[in-house]
This record gives C-alpha cells, sequence and structure tokens, in this order.
C-alpha cells in the first residue's frame, strides 16, 4: 500500500512540475493565437474580432494600415524559406552520410586529428566568425544571395551531422558489408544498397535537424541579405516585431508568427520519433 501510494505521488509530483514548466509556453501560444484574429489589444486582454488580419494569405501581398514600408510578398517569403531549410537539409544529409561513413569504416593517417577538428569545429561559434564571413561571401560574389547563406549553414551545421551519422554507422556490424563485398558488390554498392537503408533513422534525423536549421535561420539571414526578394520568413517576422519599420501592428505580427510556426510543429510532430533514437553520445541507435 505504501509503495503504491509513493508510486502515485511520485506521478503526480512529475506532472505537476511538466505543467508548471509548459503552461506558460502554451498560454502564450494561446495568446499569440488570439491576437492574430483580435481588433485591438488591452494589454493581454484581445479586444474585438477581425479575419482582417489575415486577409493578406490570399494574395500574400501585405499591407498594414498606417505603415510607410512595403513588405516583400508572403509567398515569395515562403518560397525562400522552404527552398533554403530543404536545399540545407538534403545538402547536409548528404554530405554527412558519405563523411560519416569514411570516419566510421576507413582506417587512415589523421583520422583521430580530423575527428578532433570537427568536434571542435561544432563548438566554435558561428557569431564570432561573421566578419571573416562577410569578406569571403563578398570576395566569392556571394553577398546578398541565398546561395552564400546555404553555403555558410551547411559548413557550420556538418561537423554535427557528421557526428551524428558516423555513430549509426557505427552501429551496423562488419559482416553485413562484407557479405555484399562478397556478393560482388563494390565499395559504394554497398554503402548505397545496404549499410545506408540501415541507418535510414540517423539520415531522417539529420535531415529533420537541417531543416529545422535552415527554417529558422535568423542572424545569417540579417547580416548578409539586404535585398528584399531574399528574405525569409525569420527576416519577415523580424521586420514586423523590431519597430525598425516605423509601425508595429500586433494582429498582422501574430499572424506572421502563426504562419512561421505551424511548418516546425508540424514537422516535429512526424519527426518525433526519429529524434528518439538518436544518442548523441554518439554510441549508435537506441
Amino acid at each position: 500500500m505504501g509503495r503504491s501510494l509513493r508510486r502515485v505521488m511520485g506521478s503526480a509530483l512529475a506532472y505537476a512540475f511538466i505543467l508548471a514548466v509548459t503552461l506558460p509556453v502554451i498560454l502564450l501560444y494561446v495568446l499569440l493565437f488570439l491576437t492574430s484574429f483580435a481588433t485591438d489589444m488591452e494589454g493581454i486582454v484581445p479586444k474585438g474580432f477581425t479575419l482582417k488580419n489575415w486577409e493578406f494569405i490570399v494574395s500574400g501581398n501585405i499591407r498594414v494600415p498606417g505603415a510607410e514600408y512595403q513588405y516583400p510578398n508572403l509567398y515569395l517569403v515562403m518560397g525562400n524559406t522552404f527552398l533554403l531549410a530543404i536545399s540545407v537539409a538534403g545538402a547536409e544529409m548528404f554530405l554527412a552520410s558519405l563523411a560519416g561513413y569514411a570516419i566510421s569504416r576507413f582506417r587512415f593517417r589523421g583520422r583521430s586529428l580530423l575527428m578532433g577538428t570537427i568536434l571542435v569545429l561544432h563548438a566554435f561559434p558561428g557569431v564570432a566568425l561573421l566578419i571573416a564571413i562577410f569578406y569571403i561571401l563578398n570576395a566569392l560574389g556571394l553577398y546578398d544571395t541565398l546561395v552564400g547563406v546555404f553555403i555558410i549553414k551547411v559548413a557550420l551545421d556538418l561537423p554535427l551531422a557528421i557526428w551524428i551519422m558516423k555513430g549509426f554507422f557505427d552501429g551496423i556490424p562488419w559482416d553485413l558489408e562484407m557479405s555484399a563485398l562478397i556478393d560482388g558488390c563494390s565499395r559504394f554498392q554497398a554503402w548505397l544498397r545496404v549499410i545506408l537503408p540501415n541507418v535510414r533513422n540517423g539520415l531522417m534525423a539529420v535531415l529533420i535537424f537541417g531543416f529545422l536549421s535552415g527554417w529558422s535561420e535568423f542572424i545569417y539571414i540579417l547580416t548578409f541579405i539586404s535585398s528584399q526578394k531574399y528574405w525569409t520568413l525569420s527576416m519577415l517576422v523580424y521586420a514586423f516585431t523590431s519597430g525598425e519599420y516605423f509601425y508595429i501592428n500586433p494582429g498582422v505580427t501574430a499572424t506572421i508568427a502563426i504562419i512561421y510556426m505551424l511548418p516546425v510543429v508540424a514537422f516535429f510532430l512526424f519527426a518525433q520519433k526519429y529524434l528518439l533514437r538518436i544518442q548523441i553520445a554518439g554510441k549508435g541507435v537506441v
């Protein structure tokens, strides 16, 4: 009886702690949703109901009463965001699968140094490189282009992706690969047809991290993009919330924030089973 009571009390305390941590976040999301349908806000209390804050969804042309600044078309911005996120995810998955396999399976001079360098590169803050990156992009003619931001994102995210994939490749028995080689497969065929299908959870994890990284990128867009035609949703949200463009409309700002947030929420709901299969320690598949 006492053991059952302790178990119930422990579960109750755990749920109470989780509720205390998550409730403020949930309330903020609820407030964001209510604000997008409110005519005005009195503190945190919405006043009135309107759909005007969502009217720009039809044409994509954002018109904010009282604003002196012309915002770029919503669908152009969303297209840029999806293009960057998908490109970063695909490139990271492909390159990390090759590099992770090579580090996991091959023994070569400087391998330990390379692995240590990869860890150091991941730990190095990208913000500290902004000035150097600016000069490089400017010299290559990639300043104010999404291609430049894409290269930066892939280069800085790749170390973590390589370590994740190396952990998954380490979890695949050598015997499986040797059997494929004995059956006549080349090393590339064994990697493509035998090994990759067995590390699909790792590939999905890297793909997910890459997509979310590209989707949420802000600092490099703000620093290295000056043309509106290359804006992403993070930059559009910044334009609405910073006050830099002379006018802040809470309703339209909340609507833009919801549009920015929904794909990420949907992606997490789809991807959580893959993310739970990762061991950050790099020991392989759970």
